[in-house]
């Protein structure tokens, strides 16, 4: 539709008016220093099929000189392969005094760092005045390798022993064994020997066996549950793009070393545990991180990663990696002394430190800070609220520091590992040690505490740093019952690289008593992190209804209440509050939302405001009308709702349509005043306008009886117009069809349309003259279809 206007004066006249770039070494606590192979690292972006759905895997940006640096193993081993363990010793388990090996006199300064078998089998060893300079220094001067089995780590620290049989446990026995559970060891390149390594170490020191179960690349995910009663190891070969694949790695003996650490020191904290070693193409960050998403999409369970960067300012680019919901993410400090690595430094990762450990058999532990540890105060990593000056020793870090908590790692002070040569068939047996061994027993411990939980059924822990922090370590008789405070030895010469009472960057805030941190994390649900509601300013208006949706985060499925709600406000099962009936005021309502599993709660208020309603506005007019000729015209009101109207004052014979349309047939000589009344059909609100009209005998004239035409056949039309002693006028059209012209000859105003559409088309024309007399009139233009 279009609108026209015209002026009309003494002669003729018509108008027409239509309508960071920065090298890092990147490096895994583990292994030995010859690359074997090396690949490209791949995208960092993918997405995983599972059985209903697509897992979608976040891209991680990295700065694009980062994504080439490769990952170099660096645990330690003590040089000297050692005897294979007598059955004596381990039949005695935790009673017997851990093994000594006397390690030839020149061997004593040997760099421990990636010291691999097959190195000590052809002699090759580096002395440590040969390493490059700020490496560490080898962590003992002493021509004695002590090594402990399993049996005796874990009385050191107080585990319980293990049963020699784990048929017909009780679910709680189980639970303790990590039952039910899933490790994911994230490595590097390909131990072809991992489930052979494993089987030995496990017939050596009588721990439960653990059946071998492929997970097919294919396989949807996440991973079905793990075993209640037994241990399954499966080996899975990633993608830097966070997928899996059929096409297993290249072998590196250094990182074959770390694979065999990992996975039998994860077992032996966990030994009914599933274990999922993730081994990425190659030790490029890109893979690594690639491999965690996997993780991360087979989900819920624990990663440990023996592997480690120097930090910069890239690091949070990849942090989003560590914070998916029911996983804890571990990783080592590193090996080479004080130093800040990633991804320890990660704010949502556990940062494990390294101890040397003392232990006769019986009796207490002794421990001191290992020299090779790492640790320190990042540069670029914003201080945690966990960690805050509640904590002994913490006082108030500028920015995150590491470690958290720390492990045995001196390899001088080590622990069995079997290792298995490609090709051979008898295991050899080292003296491990590094932050790398520290982490995945951390990773155990984690687990075991996740089975127990879900025994109680209470939620996995998720990210623990509140619980170690602020639940045990803020309470004095707490952190003494859980943690042994490592108080003497540093990995440095810097005045905060010593250890010192309370938490310090070396130890952490210890070594854990383990009965008492799995009593601590076992029982507790702060672990898991308390719903969080945001607060938010609502507005409303009286007499239209009020929905909107509350802002919660949780672990869980949320449930929600109101507290302080006005009558008639409600929140269903979804978040979303409804109020269908507002009454005007401001209200402050709390919004709860509870985890439906750890019972916590989070609230927040919600400023409602709702603002009386609105009267509808109806605006005045005057209007002119000629004696006898009928008369229309439309009420213009402004409203949020629909209206209803009523008229006062109007003369006889004058009537409003249900549109706002006034009608009078037959006007009668004079002036009238209309009150127009306008009521809101929802809150009962009126509005008022006053219509002038002017019934005159002078004013303009409309004669016009409207015209039928045929759809598509040209149409013509006259209007005529008559205004005794006007020297002008002005004509408005509305309602006019798209393609319909005017012109205007003599007094007569003409209308043509050439291509007609079929419909009703009423042309509303008002004509105003010189003297504002005015005349409404609606001529009906109707077209027939053919």
């Amino acid at each position: 539709m279009q609108k026209s206007s015209f002026e009309f004066r003494p002669t003729p006249l018509a108008r027409l008016m239509p309508g960071v770039c920065m090298a890092l070494l990147l490096s895994a606590c583990g292994g030995d220093g010859s690359t074997d192979t090396a690949s490209s690292a791949g995208q960092a972006s993918a997405s995983l099929a599972t059985g209903n759905t697509t897992l979608a895997l976040e891209n991680v940006a990295l700065p694009e000189t980062l994504t080439a640096q490769t990952a170099e193993p660096l645990f330690h081993l003590a040089p000297v392969l050692l005897d294979s363990p007598a059955d004596a010793d381990t039949a005695a388990g935790e009673q017997a005094s851990p093994h000594q090996q006397t390690v030839a006199a020149d061997l004593s300064d040997v760099d421990t760092t990636r010291l691999t078998v097959q190195q000590m089998r052809a002699g090759r060893f580096m002395r440590a005045t040969q390493k490059a300079a700020g490496d560490a220094t080898p962590a003992a001067s002493t021509s004695t390798a002590v090594t402990y089995n399993p049996a005796q780590i874990r009385a050191a620290y107080g585990m319980s022993a293990l049963s020699t049989s784990t048929s017909g446990l009780s679910t709680a026995q189980a639970a303790a064994l990590g039952a039910g559970q899933t490790i994911y060891i994230v490595d590097a390149q390909h131990d072809p020997n991992a489930a052979a390594e494993l089987a030995t170490f496990n017939q050596k020191f009588a721990l439960p066996t653990c059946t071998t179960k492929a997970i097919a690349a294919t396989t949807a995910l996440p991973l079905a549950t793990a075993s209640a009663s037994a241990c399954e190891f499966s080996v899975v070969y990633t993608t830097a793009s966070g997928t899996m694949t059929a096409t297993a790695p290249a072998y590196n003996s250094g990182w074959a070393t770390e694979i065999a650490l990992d996975v039998q020191w994860a077992h032996a904290i966990a030994p009914l545990a599933r274990i999922v070693l993730l081994e990425a193409p190659d030790a490029s960050l890109n893979s690594l991180l690639g491999a965690v998403k996997v993780a991360n999409a087979m989900g819920p369970g624990v990663v440990s990663m023996s592997f480690g960067a120097n930090e910069g300012n890239w690091t949070s680019s990849v942090d989003s990696a560590f914070t998916v919901n029911k996983m804890t993410y571990l990783a080592a400090t590193g090996d080479s002394g004080a130093a800040v690595s990633w991804p320890a430094v990660s704010s949502n990762v556990v940062a494990v430190g390294g101890t040397s450990l003392t232990w006769s058999g019986t009796g207490s532990r002794s421990e001191s800070a290992w020299s090779g540890t790492g640790g320190g105060v990042s540069a670029y990593v914003s201080t945690p609220a966990y960690q805050n000056n509640k904590v002994p020793g913490l006082g108030t870090p500028a920015h995150r520091s590491v470690a958290d908590v720390a492990f045995n790692a001196d390899p001088y002070t080590g622990q069995y590992v079997a290792v298995l040569a490609p090709g051979a068939t008898t295991a050899s047996w080292v003296s491990a040690g590094g932050t790398s061994l520290s982490t995945p027993q951390w990773a155990g411990l984690i687990t075991v505490a996740n089975a127990l939980r879900a025994a109680g059924s209470k939620a996995p822990l998720g990210a623990p740093h509140t619980a170690l922090y602020q639940q045990i370590g803020a309470v004095a008789g707490t952190y003494a019952s859980v943690f042994a405070d490592i108080t003497k030895g540093s990995d440095g010469t810097c005045s905060t690289c010593v250890a010192k009472a309370g938490y310090d960057t070396v130890s952490g805030l210890g070594t854990p008593n383990v009965s008492s941190l799995l009593s601590s994390l076992s029982g507790s649900t702060a672990a898991t992190p308390a719903p969080v509601v945001t607060a938010a300013s609502i507005s409303g208006t009286v007499g239209t209804a009020l929905t909107f949706t509350l802002s919660a985060t949780g672990a869980n499925t949320l449930s929600y209440s109101l507290s302080g709600a006005p009558a008639g406000m409600t929140v269903n099962s979804s978040g979303t509050v409804s109020w269908p009936t507002p009454v005007a005021g401001s209200y402050a309502v709390t919004a709860t939302a509870k985890d439906s599993v750890t019972g916590q709660t989070g609230s927040a208020v919600y400023a409602v405001t709702v603002a009386a309603a609105q009267p509808p506005l109806v605006s005045s007019a005057t209007i002119s009308g000629r004696p006898g000729t009928a008369l229309s015209f439309q009420v213009a009101v402004s409203s949020s709702n629909p209206v209803t109207y009523t008229l006062a004052g109007a003369p006889a014979g004058m009537t409003i349509s249900t549109l706002g349309v006034i009608n009078w047939a037959s006007p009668v000589l004079g002036n009238y005043a209309v009150t127009v009344t306008a009521k809101d059909s929802k809150t009962g609100i009126t509005g008022k306008g006053v219509y002038t009209l002017q019934i005159a005998n002078a004013g303009p004239v409309i004669t016009a009886t409207g015209s039928t035409g045929v759809a598509g056949t040209a149409l013509t039309g006259t209007i005529g117009l008559a205004d005794a002693g006007a020297t002008w006028l002005r004509i408005t059209i509305d309602g006019a069809p798209l393609g319909m012209t005017f012109a205007m000859s003599g007094p007569t105003l003409i209308y043509s349309w050439a291509k007609p559409v079929a419909g009703n088309y009423p042309l509303k024309l008002t004509v105003v003259d010189n003297r504002g007399l005015t005349t409404q009139a609606t001529v009906l233009v109707a077209i027939n279809a053919r």
